[in-house]
């Protein structure tokens, strides 16, 4: 007796263990596409052995003629797979950074309030081109090597586990376990609008790059993504042992300035950011950063560090502390700072 398809199989396989690994139930988020269609479509097959509940999720973004239409669809069709319950989420698309990332911010705020609610994990459709090309727009933006790190596999947010098992799957592949299976998939017009970065990426960058380097350019930017993301963890590491070291000698939310200073820079800033954060700093950029960092490197005497949300940051008796919003000095009386570096 012959098995599935190629395409099937690996799909199957892909969703496998990670099925297998936790009783808890898992949602997946559908958009009608190929690449989560053939995730629901494994899922669906493979819970049958896992044992674990699969219900699915379509957001309905209301950005296109007939997406009411299009969400129950999709609907339908998870229905017919077999997912229970399935989910249609209408949500409201507003809010600063343009449509596509107010639409992504929207979907994502619904999948985890639906998430929270059945107390399960979410499956996302994204693929290994997909990986390939966050890490090329990480690369494009500067905007540091975590987001040249691409996705994670699992990660947790808030109390929400956001499961990617198809990283390590083609797009194409995805698309043909559609087609072995007969599954009606919708091209969303919006992926091939070259209004858009990604698309761009998708359809004129990553093509030049594979005549260019002769191949297996989005497998390897996959791969980057993996061993950087393994270095990044383990700084991290060390860095929350250090903090943890730090502040539990200090012992009243302060930082003492003076054994930051030979860390390495990665591992300082770090350190600081941890820091910066468990004290409730919002949208903290590598600006802030840098200046805090600055009252450890190149201490001069200088004052107040001004934060995102009004907080300030200060360097007194060798130490860092956090100033509240509205707070402009470390102590009600004066504060003795120690003289600076000649």
């Amino acid at each position: 007796m012959s098995g599935p398809p190629r395409a099937v199989a690996v799909l199957r396989h892909a969703v496998r263990s990670g099925l297998r690994a936790s009783p808890r139930p898992v949602l997946a988020a559908c958009s009608g596409g190929a690449d989560s269609v053939a995730l629901a479509a494994a899922l669906a097959f493979e819970a049958r052995d896992a044992g674990v509940r699969i219900g699915g999720v379509t957001v309905d973004h209301g950005l296109q003629p007939g997406s009411d239409r299009r969400a129950r669809e999709t609907a339908d069709l998870l229905t017919r797979l077999g997912l229970a319950p399935v989910l249609v989420l209408p949500v409201e698309v507003i809010g600063a950074g343009g449509p596509e990332a107010a639409a992504r911010e929207a979907r994502y705020a619904a999948l985890a309030g639906a998430a929270a609610e059945h107390g399960a994990r979410v499956a996302l459709g994204h693929t290994l081109d997909d990986q390939a090309e966050t890490v090329l727009l990480g690369l494009g933006r500067g905007s540091g090597p975590r987001s040249v790190a691409g996705m994670r596999a699992e990660r947790e947010d808030d109390g929400v586990l956001w499961w990617r098992p198809l990283l390590g799957v083609r797009r194409t592949t995805a698309r043909q376990a559609c087609a072995d299976q007969g599954l009606p998939v919708w091209d969303d017009p919006w992926n091939d609008d070259p209004a858009y970065t990604r698309v761009r990426l998708r359809a004129e960058v990553l093509p030049l790059l594979e005549d260019a380097l002769g191949g297996g350019v989005a497998p390897a930017l996959a791969r980057t993504a993996d061993l950087l993301r393994e270095d990044l963890d383990a700084l991290d590491g060390l860095a929350a042992a250090e903090l943890a070291r730090l502040a539990g000698e200090a012992g009243d939310g302060s930082l003492p300035a003076r054994p930051l200073e030979p860390l390495p820079a990665a591992l300082r800033r770090r350190v600081l950011r941890g820091w910066l954060l468990a004290a409730g700093v919002p949208d903290l950029q590598a600006v802030h950063l840098r200046a805090a960092e600055a009252l450890v490197t190149a201490w001069r005497g200088q004052g107040r560090i001004d934060l995102p949300g009004g907080a300030g940051v200060l360097r007194t008796s060798g130490t860092l502390v956090v100033l509240p919003p509205g707070l402009r000095r470390a102590d009600p009386g004066p504060a003795p700072l120690e003289e600076p570096h000649p």
